[in-house]
This record gives structure tokens, C-alpha cells and sequence, in this order.
């Protein structure tokens, strides 16, 4: 399954944290890259190329002006729409169905989600029925969707890799 995700009214000043975070969260757990609407913001897209930079991979980060248009273009090339949302059914409900899908748009949002938002999904999802963070939604959806996630992922284009261990930190340069 291919998984991309849209992040939606990112404000520059006040979700460049949470936005990142989003992004690091969906590189790590296996999705191909995100789109975020609202602000640009270079700082935003710099941090994660400076991340696929040393810790490798080949995630993506893309500014998208006019998310309408970008969900029905998606829609129409055959992508299954899932919204994350606390308000949605529970994923266990509907994941094998969402497992069936080939390629799927994640959608999180950063501040109120319009309603057509919820109309165009395929599925509105939650992870669960309470206040919580786009970003662990996003991480459990991600590990529950992509199967048997490593955690010791090391991307083939990698400068550098932790070690693990027990105590302490330790991070290995990798020769390229």
C-alpha cells in the first residue's frame, strides 16, 4: 500500500512544530511523502530535506494551494481519501477495507476541518473518540495500516544511524 499524507491549514508560526512532526512521523513509519495547505513554508520543507539528508530515504514534502482541487485530483487517479478524525468510525472497524486500497491520501488537520472534508473521505477514521494529537493518530494509523513496522530502520542513503542500546546515545557515520 502506498500512503500519502495531507496536512491541512498549516499556519506557519504557530504548527511549523506539530507540522514537522507530522512529517518525521509519516517518513519513519513508511509514507511516501506529504503535501501540506496553508502557509508555505520553506523552513518547513528545509527541515525535512535536511532530515532525508543525513537519515536517508527519499520522503518527499510538497505545498499544495488549493487542497479542493488537490483531493479531487487524487480522487479521480484513483486514490482511496481517509480522513483521521476523532469523530470518524474506529479504524478496527474499518481497516481491513482501507488495507484493500492500492493508494490512499491521509488527511490530518491542523486547525478546524471544513465539512466537505468529511464528504469527500472515502473513510472519516479514528483512532479514537477523545482529544488527541494529529501526530500519534497519524503514527497509529500508519503502524496499523503498514503491518509489521521495524524499528530499526536504517534508509539505504543514510550518512548516519543510531546504534541502539540500553543506556546512553550512540550514532554510527555511515560510509557512502
Amino acid at each position: 500500500m502506498i500512503i500519502e499524507i495531507l496536512r491541512l491549514g498549516h499556519r506557519k508560526e504557530r504548527d511549523k512544530r506539530v507540522t514537522t512532526h507530522c512529517a518525521l512521523v509519516g517518513r519513519a513509519f513508511g509514507a511516501r511523502g506529504m503535501y501540506y495547505a496553508g502557509d508555505p513554508d520553506d523552513g518547513l520543507e528545509r527541515s525535512v530535506e535536511k532530515v532525508n539528508g543525513s537519515w536517508g530515504g527519499d520522503f518527499f514534502i510538497k505545498h499544495v494551494s488549493e487542497w479542493r482541487r488537490f483531493i479531487d485530483e487524487k480522487k479521480k487517479q484513483g486514490w482511496g481519501i481517509v480522513h483521521l478524525t476523532m469523530y470518524g468510525i474506529p479504524l478496527p472497524e474499518v481497516q481491513a477495507r482501507i488495507a484493500r486500497l492500492e493508494r490512499s491520501l491521509v488527511i490530518i488537520g491542523a486547525e478546524k476541518v471544513p465539512g466537505e472534508v468529511y464528504r469527500a473521505a472515502d473513510f472519516n477514521v479514528a483512532i479514537g473518540n477523545q482529544p488527541h494529537s494529529e501526530v500519534a493518530a497519524l503514527a497509529i494509523f500508519l503502524d496499523r495500516m503498514l503491518g509489521s513496522m521495524e524499528f530499526n530502520i536504517t534508509f539505504s542513503n543514510a550518512r548516519i544511524r543510531v546504534i541502539p542500546q540500553e543506556r546512553g546515545k550512540r550514532v554510527e557515520a555511515l560510509d557512502l
